[in-house]
């Protein structure tokens, strides 16, 4: 990842590095052996960072794992050991070439910035060379398609839109075939996210995807749900409901930069077992980048 790239992701980690790796550094500069004292201050410092109580449990166990099969005596050594074993929770994810054509879903509360990832999603695919359309499916809240479309000329991404409460697999469906008559190589579809009413997202989310398979047989489907970093475990339990209504391919995680509870994309790893795909670091439209486990430890450290 060059430079630019990487700096905006140090900047936008800077609340969570305040929260966990400054404090870290500090009890094991104050540490004068590795102790069980020392790896429970550690793990508190974990837990308060919003990396959850049983994945803070769990990469301390790890941890003690490997200072104990490197045989290391210093506390100073410890800070690559932590690396190294958030390093294989996040596991190498790596970002396969896009399949074409492909449609990708995007589900995820209101609030979350699911419409803001949407316009950036497509910006970064566009800069890509990709031909790109995306499909106003929230037709739930007018303002989701006003917003929608504001970010669509911004991309400079054409938008296929109904009226506000019109149904959302018709527009799907719309969408459908103009991708196909205008030879697009992916789809984005918004769709609304009312999770209080889990049985209506279920139906209206089962219905987009009988008109894809239907509709679009040859294309690649993708779900990638967003969260906002700044609700910590939350999200997580966010997560888990949308997994009862429909399986989930990957994470957005937007808002990393405006919070200290960027440790949730180590919870949602572990717990989840979902790869974080992308994460919104900015207000910018290129500030959404994909996720690279080994940029994240480093610029988390």
């Amino acid at each position: 990842m060059f430079g630019g790239f990487f700096d905006k992701l140090k900047d936008g980690l800077a609340k969570t590095r305040n929260s966990i790796t400054e404090k870290v550094s500090e009890v094991l500069k104050l540490a004068i052996t590795i102790d069980d004292e020392l790896y429970e201050e550690l793990e508190e410092i974990l837990i308060t960072s919003d990396i959850g109580v049983d994945t803070s449990v769990y990469v301390i166990e790890k941890l003690r794992k490997r200072v104990r099969e490197l045989k290391i005596k210093d506390p100073s050594e410890i800070i690559p050991c932590l690396k190294e074993v958030l390093m294989d929770i996040l596991g190498e994810e790596q970002i396969k070439d896009v399949e074409l054509p492909k449609v990708i879903l995007v589900i995820g509360v209101n609030g979350v910035g699911k419409t803001t990832s949407i316009g950036k999603m497509a910006s970064s695919l566009k800069s890509k060379k990709y031909k790109v359309l995306i499909a106003a499916a929230d037709t739930f809240r007018a303002a989701a398609i006003d917003q929608l479309e504001i970010w669509s000329s911004r991309a400079e991404v054409p938008l296929i839109k109904h009226q506000e409460g019109s149904d959302p697999a018709a527009v799907v469906f719309d969408a459908v075939q103009a991708a196909k008559a205008r030879k697009i190589d992916v789809l984005i579809c918004d769709t609304a996210g009312r999770l209080h009413n889990k049985k209506n997202l279920m139906d209206e989310l089962a219905k987009i995807n009988r008109v894809i398979i239907r509709e679009y047989s040859e294309a690649h489907m993708e779900t990638l749900l967003v969260i906002d970093a700044t609700t910590g475990q939350n999200g997580i339990q966010q997560a888990k409901q949308f997994m009862e209504i429909c399986p989930i391919d990957g994470i957005i995680l937007t808002k990393l930069d405006g919070t200290a509870k960027g440790g949730v994309v180590i919870s949602i790893k572990n717990q989840l077992n979902i790869p974080v795909k992308y994460i919104g670091v900015g207000e910018g439209i290129d500030d959404l980048q994909e996720f690279n486990s080994k940029d994240f430890v480093e610029a988390l450290f």
